[in-house]
């Protein structure tokens, strides 16, 4: 008879359950608003979403294990504070500026319609598999790279690890693109890959106005607002000079509803370009690039890569979310060096 008055009082007041005693991982998929929900103890860590004005499928939001967003608000759900430049840097993504001559980077909404030709959208495909079990959980998705006018010229699936250890939420990512009945290039190009856009107190702090130009000469405005954040690099990097070097992981520490964070971002030794140049921005954005050389090096090195029609190539990408203090030069290496044994 308790039992089911426990019942009756948990759909009544709908209280969600989620597996035995909500301890652990659980993924809830919500088809109808295009999102895969990743708790764990019944806490929200991030979802997967595919909605349709996004344009590519993103980690959205990003939280840290007690569950401070560590991803700026808009243009999804816009927050005191947000900065409103690049309504495409959206949560936790991958894409690039230059595939087969079209833009997947920039391509939002807010792109007037007589100029979408010049842009590439990524559509989510279907949901392949989802696992959960304890501190550990994997979500495989595939996924579109589409022409205007609706050609895929590649195929994507991605899985995600995620895995809580201690104050650490970890996420994995693993992406293969396969070129389909025709040959694709990667031009060499700054925008890309693998990217992250952090809240308002992770931003570092400016004294002016920085303005910066796409592929096809728009120019953006922002304003850092004071933020907390400061980037390290494994070369030894801090700050603005970051941006632009190579190195094998970048962390961005800050400060955020009163908790120390850090965000780290891994290269691996199998990707292309290894290790990577860091574009990372001081008002926010965080991405490796692993297909960019030539403005990063002042023309000194150029990669314009390029996959065979059918052939294949994956990405591997490690971000740790740390919260409750700041993580030292030599944890970070050791996450680095565990990720080095994935293959």
């Amino acid at each position: 008879m308790n039992k089911i008055v426990i019942v009756l009082l948990v759909v009544c007041l709908n209280v969600p359950v989620y597996g035995q005693g909500g301890k652990g991982f659980v993924i809830i998929e919500k088809k109808n608003q295009k999102q895969v929900d990743i708790l764990f103890n019944n806490k929200l860590l991030t979802s997967y979403c595919y909605y349709d004005s996004i344009r590519k499928p993103i980690l959205f939001p990003v939280n840290t294990i007690e569950g401070v967003t560590v991803t700026r608000g808009y243009p999804i759900a816009p927050r005191p504070g947000d900065q409103t430049d690049h309504p495409h840097h959206t949560g936790m993504w991958l894409n690039y500026e230059s595939v087969n001559g079209l833009d997947y980077w920039n391509n939002s909404t807010a792109i007037p319609v007589e100029k979408r030709n010049l842009y590439g959208t990524i559509i989510h495909k279907k949901i392949v598999q989802k696992n959960s079990s304890g501190n550990r959980a994997s979500l495989t998705t595939e996924a579109s790279w589409v022409e205007p006018g609706n050609r895929t010229v590649l195929r994507e699936k991605t899985v995600y690890y995620f895995r809580v250890k201690g104050t650490n939420f970890i996420i994995d990512r693993f992406t293969t693109l396969t070129a389909t009945d025709t040959a694709v290039l990667f031009k060499d190009v700054k925008d890309g890959f693998f990217a992250i856009r952090v809240a308002s107190e992770l931003e570092l702090t400016a004294k002016e106005p920085s303005t910066y130009l796409d592929d096809k000469g728009n120019s953006t405005t922002v304003m850092n607002s004071v933020g907390s954040g400061m980037y390290y690099s494994s070369n030894g990097l801090k700050g603005d000079s970051v941006w632009g070097t190579k190195g094998k992981w970048v962390m961005l520490t800050g400060r955020k509803d009163n908790t120390d964070i850090t965000i780290g971002i891994i290269d691996h030794p199998k990707n292309i370009g290894y290790p990577a140049y860091w574009h990372a921005r001081g008002y926010g954005l965080f991405s490796v690039n692993p297909l960019g050389r030539k403005i990063f090096s002042n023309g000194k090195e150029e990669l314009n890569f390029s996959l065979k029609a059918k052939e294949s190539v994956t990405f591997r990408y490690r971000v740790v979310i740390h919260s409750g203090s700041k993580l030292t030069n030599n944890e970070m290496n050791a996450f680095s060096a565990d990720f080095d044994l994935v293959k």
